[in-house]
């Protein structure tokens, strides 16, 4: 899977798990809503900067994040050998 889709994808499922909206998530980074949007679809990449925001914002470790993204594209079946 594609680092970024897969970024996305995590962060969609942690945002839901402590329980925040999009905007809410945008609201406590610092940034737009939209970007957010964009993050989850795997459109656009975060900077280092807004991963830390987002990490802050959801309370849990920048590297946490980084963690389910490398172990969502390692589990990926149709990954290049």
């Amino acid at each position: 899977m594609d680092p970024g889709l897969a970024f996305g994808k995590v962060l969609r499922a942690v945002r839901k798990d402590v329980g925040l909206t999009q905007e809410q998530l945008a609201l406590a980074a610092e940034i737009d809503r939209t970007f957010v949007s964009l993050i989850e679809r795997g459109e656009r990449q975060p900077t280092v900067r807004i991963l830390f925001k987002l990490a802050v914002a959801l309370q849990v470790p920048p590297s946490q994040l980084i963690q389910l993204t490398e172990q969502r594209v390692d589990s990926d079946p149709s990954k290049d050998a």
